[in-house]
């Protein structure tokens, strides 16, 4: 089976292209088995330094030289990028696999992921989830100086995030963020059960980890961050709910 087999899950999902699972023609492909690697994942969180410490806007420099704030807010976004294929798989019925060595990403020229494709049928998803993280979350952990645990935690966002996202897409939000739950239970520990709340009839996901954005200003934190006391989190979530009816 070849990138094929993703095309065709691409066309039972509206907006593939935006969601990732359809690489944009600027980018080039890599074989995923590269984010095994810590002296490559090092390049990209030291490019990150530098796309922000050259920012003409007010930076702390302390965040931009901290590995561990690199580390996390690269892997929040490298992660849904990796995870997207064979969760769009699982909601369509098509399964993809999830192993690094079925799979390519496609980087932009600062080596910023913003595709995976899939290369083969998927098999045990669980168990081929739980091979990838493992492997990749060691080489974050390594590259950034970080625990793997708050990477576990970012990780189960992203499931939850990329399956929300692709139920919104699809229009069956309820069955596909039902997959989120099962499937990390399948996975193990360490990787936490994603979580979602319901407001203003709008479903979010219900955070377990923090991203460390906001660490390098002006980002802001993130409206649905953990961080944010439940309160203010509450009335942001109602105004992005009504936003988006």
């Amino acid at each position: 089976m070849t990138a094929g087999a993703q095309a065709q899950v691409a066309a039972r999902v509206p907006g593939a292209a935006a969601l990732g699972l359809l690489p944009p023609p600027s980018a080039r492909l890599l074989p995923a088995t590269v984010l095994t690697d810590p002296d490559w994942t090092a390049e990209r969180l030291a490019g990150l330094g530098v796309r922000y410490a050259v920012d003409d806007r007010a930076v702390d420099d302390r965040a931009v030289g901290d590995r561990r704030v690199l580390a996390t807010v690269w892997w929040y976004s490298a992660s849904s990028v990796l995870l997207t294929p064979a969760l769009a798989g699982l909601a369509t019925g098509l399964p993809l696999s999830a192993r690094l060595a079925d799979t390519s990403l496609a980087v932009l020229a600062g080596g910023t992921p913003v595709a995976a494709v899939s290369s083969a049928s998927g098999g045990d998803l669980a168990g081929q989830l739980r091979e990838t993280l493992s492997t990749v979350v060691g080489a974050v952990a390594a590259a950034g100086e970080v625990r793997p645990r708050p990477l576990w935690a970012i990780a189960a966002d992203s499931l939850a995030n990329r399956l929300l996202a692709i139920g919104r897409a699809l229009g069956e939000v309820p069955r596909v963020t039902a997959l989120a739950g099962p499937l990390a239970v399948a996975v193990g520990a360490p990787l936490p059960v994603p979580r979602y709340v319901d407001v203003a009839g709008v479903r979010f996901t219900r955070r377990v980890s923090c991203c460390l954005l906001y660490r390098l200003p002006p980002e802001p934190l993130c409206t649905s961050c953990p961080r944010r006391p439940p309160a203010e989190r509450r009335v942001l979530l109602e105004d992005t709910a009504e936003r988006m009816r």
